[in-house]
């Protein structure tokens, strides 16, 4: 019985990459001069912390990093970006969240969104963080991968494992 498995997987030496670019570009631009303006990687808890001296300053630094990571391939919708707080001496800072793997909702949503195809003999299943999917022919799970691209889900999703 052929399938495939829906994850959600960032490759973190890209989103590495990407904000080592980010850096390299923010310590060169003429408009960040004075600023002191950071970009740091945290692997460990998989977020991005922005920190310049103004708001106006942070519109653009985040700006940069979402054109690095688009260079880079990484999807936008891996990104949560936090709220603008106000740090010491009038600074404003702001943490990145990188969003990995299929939480339990958005594996229900997946669910329910392949059920509402009404595919014949298309099944669906939660496995860990991992969505599998299973039908009785390769071009129903086509028809499935096609909608969930057309799906706006609020994270980035890969398809692996075809068997046939």
């Amino acid at each position: 019985m052929p399938s495939f498995d829906v994850v959600s997987e960032i490759d973190m030496q890209e989103v590495r990459n990407a904000v080592d670019q980010a850096t390299r570009e923010v310590v060169n631009r003429y408009d960040f001069k004075g600023t002191d303006s950071e970009i740091e990687l945290d692997d460990k808890a998989m977020t991005i912390k922005l920190e310049t001296s103004s708001s106006d300053r942070m519109f653009a630094l985040r700006q940069v990093l979402e054109e690095k990571m688009v260079r880079r391939k990484i999807s936008l919708k891996a990104l949560d970006f936090g709220d603008m707080e106000d740090a010491a001496a009038g600074r404003a800072r702001m943490t990145v969240s990188l969003k990995a793997g299929v939480s339990s909702e958005a594996a229900k949503k997946i669910n329910v969104h392949i059920k509402e195809l009404k595919l014949k003999g298309v099944q669906s299943s939660t496995q860990g963080d991992q969505v599998r999917v299973s039908a009785k022919k390769r071009d129903a799970l086509q028809e499935v991968i096609a909608s969930l691209k057309e799906a706006d889900l609020d994270l980035p999703l890969q398809y692996q494992n075809f068997r046939d």
